[in-house]
């Protein structure tokens, strides 16, 4: 089912509710937005880092034949007696790519390497430092046992067992077991491409000069770089003045991509253009999030493509980008509803928190547990780069005391690094 065939009120809150809590607005998102079915077939060589469309199984055996785990003597166990052993060496040998031809005789012993395939009539290998060669034989003393050092074919894994799973991100290492298993390309989702629009009047770019009542604008090179190092595609909009007209039209151009993601301009005010075109369109759900940062969040669609209105406040548009925007992408790429787990860890701080908003804290690990930037404005930017990840407060009042357990996610767990 494509995105593009989402209904106009797919974000719709239930008549009557006015503040909708963390777990039920990530709930609605997980049931709402649904895989976009867009895969391709790719050589393995070009997979790192691509999302699995279809569940690949083994090609072939790995390893494909039984082979020596060790360099040293191989023998038949059932053609010779329990204890010391003297076996003349058969000519030749076997090696990793070069396997001996014919079949060994009983009561002889070949040298095979690391690897090598075991010929027939050949099924234990003992060690070359454990062995003595005299004469063209070996002596193997007592305490070897049957079956010592090989390796059975499909040890590993056996032809036709269903491999990686399906919305993994391939890895390196996952790329080294289907290459093993014999599999030369695999079926992926194709990225996303997100649409970035950042909206307002005060807003100049880096580079440019900027008046007393004017900003840099912080939030578009930021979602940038979340969104790429997330590996999704950007379609970068520019930013926007407070314009309706210039609003729609950069609403439009984004619309051909897989989703857009907007900044300011998501409230109820009089110059908030992306819910008021949103609304205007008939697809506006104004999310007042019980969450702090980043109250507003407003959801739609425009011409068929879902649109994630995240608020202007730097760092409420970074907490509500992992907090909400990042699995809803990760679901839509395939990839699954991903949802980090915090780690308990005790605080190295006091807050008296008050009852009805979850609440996101910049913090970072110290030798005594975890302690939060100073101020919690949501303007505060330096703090997100003071932080090394986030502590969440329940949406209960609460009464953190040194040593409380809190929940902490660092940032890597969001994929940033």
């Amino acid at each position: 089912m494509s995105q593009k065939r989402l209904s106009n009120d797919c974000f719709a809150l239930p008549p009557g509710v006015q503040w909708t809590p963390v777990d039920e607005a990530l709930s609605r998102l997980r049931n709402t937005l649904l895989p976009l079915k867009k895969t391709e077939i790719i050589p393995l060589s070009e997979a790192a880092g691509r999302i699995l469309a279809e569940r690949p199984n083994a090609m072939r055996d790995s390893p494909p034949t039984a082979n020596a785990a060790v360099d040293g003597y191989g023998f038949a166990a059932s053609s010779v007696t329990q204890g010391s052993l003297r076996l003349p060496l058969a000519e030749g040998r076997a090696a990793a790519g070069a396997p001996y031809k014919g079949s060994l005789m009983p009561g002889h012993a070949l040298r095979i390497l690391t690897g090598a395939s075991l010929p027939e009539g050949l099924d234990t290998v003992v060690l070359q430092e454990e062995i003595t060669l005299e004469g063209g034989e070996i002596h193997i003393p007592e305490g070897w046992k049957s079956g010592a050092n090989t390796r059975p074919a499909g040890e590993d894994v056996a032809a036709e067992t269903p491999l990686l799973q399906a919305g993994r991100r391939i890895q390196p290492q996952d790329i080294a077991l289907l290459a093993a298993c014999g599999i030369s390309e695999v079926s992926v989702h194709r990225p996303l491409t997100i649409a970035l629009l950042s909206t307002g009047d005060e807003l100049v770019q880096t580079g440019e000069k900027a008046a007393s009542h004017q900003i840099y604008d912080a939030n578009r090179p930021m979602l940038k770089a979340l969104l790429k190092g997330w590996n999704f595609n950007v379609l970068d909009l520019g930013a926007a003045p407070d314009a309706r007209p210039e609003v729609l039209a950069q609403l439009s151009k984004g619309a051909e991509a897989d989703a857009i993601v907007t900044t300011g301009g998501a409230s109820a005010g009089d110059e908030d253009h992306i819910s008021a075109a949103l609304r205007d369109a008939g697809s506006l759900s104004l999310w007042r999030i019980a969450i702090k940062p980043g109250r507003p969040l407003a959801l739609g669609l425009w011409e068929g493509t879902p649109v994630f209105g995240l608020p202007g406040n730097p760092v409420a548009a970074f907490v509500t980008a992992l907090v909400f925007l990042r699995p809803s992408l990760f679901q839509m790429a395939g990839q699954g509803w991903q949802i980090p787990a915090p780690t308990l860890l005790p605080a190295a701080f006091k807050k008296s928190k008050k009852q009805g908003r979850r609440e996101y804290l910049r913090a970072r690990r110290t030798g005594s547990g975890i302690e939060i930037f100073h101020s919690e404005g949501s303007g505060r930017i330096s703090g997100l780069s003071w932080a090394t990840g986030l502590v969440e407060l329940p949406d209960e009042a609460a009464e953190i005391t040194l040593g409380d357990p809190v929940r902490y996610t660092p940032f890597e767990a969001y994929g940033i690094f």
